[in-house]
Order: C-alpha cells, then sequence, then structure tokens
C-alpha cells in the first residue's frame, strides 16, 4: 500500500509558533506509555464490531503525554487496548480535501452546526485505507460513512464519486487535497458499555514541504452511544482537572500552516498548545 510522503501544491506556509518539546521530554513519554499499556488486555480488529460507533457523541479532551500517562496508570482494570499486529500504538497517516477557499474548514469556524469533512485515511499497521466523510449532525453528534480504498491517493478518484455524491451534498469536483497529518493511536475499548476511546500522540501536519510537530500533546476522543458520565476515562479527566474541548485536527493544521486563513475561533486551542508543550519542556 502507497503512503502519500508530502503534499506539493504551491501555497505560503508560516507555521503557528508553537513551542517543542525536548528529544528526552519526547522519549521519556514513550517509554512510560508503553509500559502502561502492557498492563492492559487486548483486544483484536475483529472483535471491534459493537463498538464501531458511526453515529455517536464525541468528546474529546486535550492533555500533556504526561496527564495521559497518570490516567492511564488508573485505567487497565476497564478498558482493552487494541493490539495489531502486536502493536498497541498504530500508525495513520490522513490527507484532507477541501475546496480551493477552504469552505470545509469555513463552516468549523463559523461553528456551523451542521457541516462536513471528507479525508482519506490509511491505517498503516492493519494495511487498510479508507475515503471518510465525517457529517456532523448537531453540537453533540457525528456521523461517519466510509468506502474503502485500495491506498491514500491524492486526488479524488473516479471510482469513489457514486459514495461522496450519496454523503456529501456539495461539489464534488471542487475538493483537492489540502492537508497531510500523522500520528500514532491508542484505541482503547470499554469492559463494561459501548464505549471506544482513542488517543492521539505524536501529531504531525505536513505540507509544500512545512512540517510542524506536536510531539508532547495528547488529544483524547471518547466515543459513545449517547454521553454517560459513568465512563472511567471521564472520570480520570475530571480527577486530572482536564477538561473536554472542541478539537479538530484539520482546523488546528489549517490554522498553523494557512496563517492567511482566520483562525481566531481556534486561538484558545492554539494557546493551549502552546501552554502545555511549554509545561512539558519544564518536567
Amino acid at each position: 500500500m502507497n503512503t502519500y510522503p508530502y503534499a506539493k501544491t504551491q501555497i505560503k506556509t508560516t507555521p503557528f509558533p508553537v513551542a517543542t518539546s525536548s528529544p528526552r521530554m519526547a522519549k521519556r513519554a514513550s517509554v512510560r506509555k508503553s509500559a502502561l499499556l502492557q498492563r492492559f488486555d487486548a483486544i483484536l480488529l475483529s472483535e471491534m464490531d459493537h463498538v464501531k460507533l458511526l453515529r455517536r457523541t464525541d468528546t474529546k479532551y486535550l492533555m500533556s503525554e504526561e496527564q495521559l500517562s497518570r490516567a492511564l496508570a488508573h485505567l487497565a482494570d476497564y478498558y482493552r487496548v487494541l493490539e495489531v499486529g502486536g502493536r498497541r500504538l498504530q500508525h495513520y497517516q490522513t490527507l484532507y480535501f477541501d475546496t480551493q477557499d477552504l469552505s470545509l474548514y469555513q463552516q468549523h469556524h463559523s461553528d456551523r452546526r451542521n457541516r462536513y469533512k471528507v479525508r482519506e485515511r490509511v491505517y498503516v499497521d492493519s494495511d487498510l485505507a479508507f475515503l471518510e466523510i465525517k457529517h456532523k449532525v448537531n453540537a453533540n453528534t457525528t456521523v461517519k460513512s466510509r468506502m474503502q480504498t485500495r491506498e491514500l491517493r491524492p486526488q479524488i478518484a473516479r471510482d469513489a464519486e457514486p459514495f461522496l455524491h450519496a454523503h456529501y451534498p456539495y461539489q464534488v469536483e471542487a475538493l483537492e487535497p489540502k492537508l497531510l497529518n500523522t500520528f500514532e493511536r491508542i484505541t482503547l475499548v470499554s469492559k463494561h458499555s459501548v464505549e471506544r476511546i482513542t488517543i492521539d500522540v505524536g501529531l504531525r501536519f505536513l505540507w509544500n514541504g512545512a512540517d510542524v510537530s506536536l510531539a508532547g500533546i495528547a488529544i483524547a476522543e471518547v466515543k459513545q452511544d449517547g454521553f454517560s458520565n459513568d465512563s472511567a476515562f471521564v472520570q480520570q479527566m475530571r480527577a486530572l482537572g482536564v477538561r473536554p474541548t472542541g478539537f479538530s485536527k484539520y482546523c488546528i493544521g489549517v490554522s498553523m500552516l494557512y496563517p492567511e486563513v482566520k483562525h481566531n475561533r481556534f486561538k484558545p486551542q492554539l494557546n493551549h498548545i502552546d501552554r502545555l508543550l511549554q509545561e512539558g519542556r519544564t518536567i
């Protein structure tokens, strides 16, 4: 399966100035995280059908990897961790599509409740690729539709057009690649309820040779069929003082790599990222 190393569209790139984590801090966090994950029972991909949750309630959290490690230390009795080919950290690549004027990004920046995201994603360790459409129905509900593809493709392929026309209400021909990201993902599955948690670490945004790394930051998303405070992960977040927050990897990446685009709405998240990285360098 081919992956997509760099986009070559000519755009101006001046990354949003954020702190970076030190290599020593990143290595220390990685070693601790791997050790903590070994405490969890494993779940295989073939056992995940009951938590696909293509229509779901999402709750997101932004934290340092140090805070993530503190939470993981208390969660092994409540969750299993996805294991693929012996790996408990899976590698992902995502290519986002938008119109020339970034209309899908603008929908999010304007806080439209009815909005869309179009992306191609490679689940590297599973050797799977999908074209995915995420439809935000309202403040708390997301519907995801997807079709399997052979690889990450740098343009909308003709065989994908019927799928897009069925699930995406705008002009398919206007979509073009706009941003690439890579990250590693931990997936936890509740032992007691229909709940899946994805935790993304090592996030990088790439476009036109520009490269912004958010090493030291973790983005967690609690996916449920209806929000429940009984979630052990939610309780850990509350105990650590980590509050739910809106966070879109696509929008944050655009904010960092498209400085000419309005991004006032995302400045609180950008400032939060900077604070977490600054604090991490002092640990």
